[in-house]
């Protein structure tokens, strides 16, 4: 059974889109690892940028509507992960007080959310409108930008690579 879920996953289009999203919904890894791994695994570029942002996309509007209930709730239950919940909520606050990300609060988060670095992205920038008490309205539209502007930069950047090679 696994080995046949394997086989689709890995030799037919759907398979791969869907492990390109799943590689895309990765906290870290994001669409930054899952737009290269799509075309890695045949994934035309169009389909792997689709996958990628969909994939990256679905966490977000859980993580703003539910992290500080699941940071309470570690805190309380696994105390031992305290200071692992601890850590990652002064990232993202460090990363808020930027004056830029303070002041224009959507651009910031957009700016933030679109630049395709380790430590930004979907997952911080959802982090960071929980944090600011962003509505979702106003948050998912945001941070779905920054998404889409972060995967067109990878889109280019892997194509560029794959045209190299």
């Amino acid at each position: 059974m696994v080995q046949t879920l394997s086989l689709w996953l890995h030799n037919t289009a759907a398979g791969e889109f869907l492990l390109t999203m799943l590689i895309s919904m990765v906290p870290v890894v994001e669409l930054r690892g899952g737009v290269p791994a799509g075309v890695a695994m045949g994934l035309p570029i169009p389909m792997a940028l689709l996958a990628g942002v969909l994939g990256n996309m679905i966490p977000v509007p859980f993580v703003i509507l539910f992290i500080r209930q699941i940071f309470k709730w570690v805190r309380i239950h696994i105390p031992k992960l305290g200071g692992i919940i601890d850590r990652l909520e002064q990232r993202a606050y460090r990363k808020m007080s930027s004056k830029n990300l303070v002041r224009f609060q959507a651009w910031g988060l957009l700016m933030f959310v679109a630049i395709p670095l380790p430590g930004t992205g979907a997952w911080t920038g959802a982090l960071i409108a929980a944090l600011m008490d962003l509505r979702l309205k106003n948050a998912v539209p945001v941070i779905f930008v920054g998404v889409l502007i972060a995967g067109l930069i990878m889109t280019a950047l892997t194509y560029g690579v794959t045209a190299i090679l």
